[in-house]
């Protein structure tokens, strides 16, 4: 499903190199949900965006062998000088779907009303999420990247967000990052954790829970 093949990553600040991904490599495969834990600042984020194409490591290489979706409700992908429909219709024709069916599905469910007309900087960030989360919703994945956010907006669009996403889990695998242990181990099975640069694996997510507990101690 997702490989990685000896993935480096680092980032430059302020006169210093903070390495966050050192030359892992680790094969995702399908028909399994992974939880991937890891205190703030280990990295989750950028290995999640690496595995989606939204980010390059600066040695390896990801390789993909099924349908991989960006971030879920991540907005970074949308350019901020289309308005909101343009968007959609570009993503959709990308992906090779129906632009009709998905333009559509996503203005019922983003619910933006006349802001589908115009420029998404023009957007709050709770506007951008939900167009985002639609059009993650509109295309279809064979796994879904899901980086904290399983839901947007208020109390009734969380309940619709929910209820669109479990379809979606009955026929494609997950890979999440999550701070909230219940929420892992309804969605997952196995377990990873990213500490120093490194990926430890658990086939049980129980186990990769008991390790960031004791890096949390």
């Amino acid at each position: 499903m997702i490989r990685l093949d000896n993935v480096f990553k680092f980032y430059r600040t302020q006169g210093h190199v903070k390495i966050v991904l050192d030359h892992i490599s680790m094969d995702f495969k399908g028909g399994y949900n992974y939880g991937i834990l890891g205190i703030n600042g280990a990295g989750k984020s950028t290995l999640m965006r690496i595995m989606g194409g939204t980010e390059f490591p600066n040695g390896g290489r990801t390789i993909r062998s099924a349908r991989i979706s960006w971030p879920l409700g991540f907005s970074g992908g949308l350019h901020p000088k289309l308005t909101g429909l343009e968007n959609v219709q570009f993503v959709a024709r990308v992906y090779g779907h129906d632009v009709r069916k998905v333009v559509e599905f996503v203005e019922d469910f983003a619910e933006l009303g006349r802001y589908m007309h115009v420029p998404i900087s023009s957007y709050s960030s709770g506007m951008a999420q939900r167009l985002a989360f639609g059009l993650s919703m509109a295309v279809e994945f064979e796994c879904y990247l899901i980086d904290e956010v399983t839901a947007v907006g208020d109390a009734r669009f969380q309940v619709r967000c929910q209820a669109e996403f479990n379809k979606r889990r009955s026929r494609a695998d997950i890979i999440m990052v999550s701070h909230d242990m219940g929420t892992l181990q309804s969605y997952c099975d196995r377990g990873i954790v990213l500490a120093h640069g490194k990926l430890h694996v658990f086939d049980r997510i129980d186990d990769a829970i008991e390790l960031y507990k004791k890096l949390n101690e």
